[in-house]
């Protein structure tokens, strides 16, 4: 399970249209599921998330975490993070997972996020999205629950 992080002061996702999901200052998180990432993935993902430390302290250091200043998240599936363009120009996808599975799989994190004590926000799977944010910072961290990277 593949996710980008974005530190954002404010975001929000549409779909036809309307604002199906918006927050104040948190994350952005597009999330990839690939073809055999399982609960523990999830968790892992979920874990890192909750205690990741990219907000300022009082000495301006990042130190804190999403949890410790009541930030909140905006989770949008992003199969297109697992593509690979290493050969030629058009990405392959065939490492992501399929609708289906990713649906539930997608669900499930967000759901231990909110056990996590975080409020989450999601677009609409399987959907064309428009999603805008403000990166604070910049601030953009990449996960891979594989630990590839």
């Amino acid at each position: 399970m593949r996710a980008c992080v974005q530190r954002v002061s404010r975001a929000e996702v549409r779909t036809g249209g309307a604002v199906r999901g918006s927050i104040a200052h948190g994350y952005v998180v597009l999330v990839g599921v690939e073809t055999g990432d399982t609960q523990q993935d999830a968790a892992y993902l979920v874990r890192k998330l909750a205690a990741l430390r990219v907000f300022e302290d009082e000495h301006e250091k990042m130190n804190r975490s999403i949890l410790d200043v009541g930030g909140s998240i905006l989770l949008v599936s992003q199969f297109t993070l697992l593509g690979d363009a290493r050969h030629g120009n058009r990405p392959s996808f065939i490492r992501a997972e399929r609708p289906a599975e990713a649906d539930a799989l997608f669900e499930r994190l967000r759901a231990l996020l909110v056990e996590a004590g975080l409020q989450v926000e999601t677009g609409v799977f399987q959907t064309h999205m428009e999603v805008s944010l403000v990166n604070d910072g910049p601030v953009t961290i990449l996960l891979d629950s594989k630990k590839t990277f």
